[in-house]
């Protein structure tokens, strides 16, 4: 069990860049709690533009889908209450952060927590996956999926599986009782060949209190 609770999370967005005005176009994410998923929240937005038909493709999100959504700043809004005080964990975590600041800056907030990336923590845990997307992920710990990708409570979900998965293992692995928030994040930043060294000092370390 956890003491804590995250939320995973995922945006879809009209492009890559929110610094070169991209927006979000949907928000999924999931709350975990004593790892297991105990709530969703799910949103398309009309970003204020047309999204191009690489997007379209890609999301599977069309312009009609977004015409008739709730605007951006009204769907953020109610995503920052469901984030409140948790724990935040995205894959590829770099790209979701930048645009969760950026749209809560608009909102005159910013958000309480950290960041875990579970692509890092997941390339020091599972070094002989065939590669570290989530969709490869997901095949290779035969992980509960909708089998669609690019939905963002699809991978919010399938991301969730993965934390909580993540933290079994190195349970299981490394006999660490408790798996704390912390340790993800100082995990996801340890050289890759150093990370069984650091994994079994913390569980030495833990043993010892």
């Amino acid at each position: 069990m956890s003491n804590y609770s995250v939320v995973v999370l995922d945006f879809e967005t009209t492009g890559l860049s929110p610094d070169q005005g991209d927006r979000v176009i949907e928000v999924g994410a999931v709350l975990i709690e004593d790892n297991r998923i105990t709530d969703r929240f799910q949103g398309l937005m009309n970003p204020g533009m047309r999204i191009n038909s690489f997007i379209e493709s890609y999301t599977g999100i069309t312009n009609d889908m977004l015409k008739d959504a709730p605007p951006v700043a009204e769907v953020m809004e109610e995503f920052a209450s469901f984030i409140g005080d948790h724990h935040l964990v995205a894959h590829n975590a770099s790209f979701d952060r930048r645009f969760l600041d950026v749209e809560l800056r608009r909102l005159r907030k910013r958000r309480a927590r950290d960041f875990a990336c579970s692509m890092l923590i997941s390339r020091r845990l599972y070094p002989e996956a065939p590669n570290h997307r989530l969709e490869s992920l997901v095949r290779h710990k035969q992980l509960q999926s909708r089998g669609v990708f690019h939905r963002a409570l699809a991978d919010a979900e399938m991301t969730g599986h993965l934390w909580v998965r993540m933290i079994e293992d190195l349970k299981r692995t490394y006999q660490i009782r408790n798996v704390p928030f912390n340790l993800m994040l100082r995990l996801s930043k340890v050289a890759r060949k150093s990370a069984p060294t650091f994994l079994k000092k913390f569980a030495l370390d833990e043993g010892s209190k």
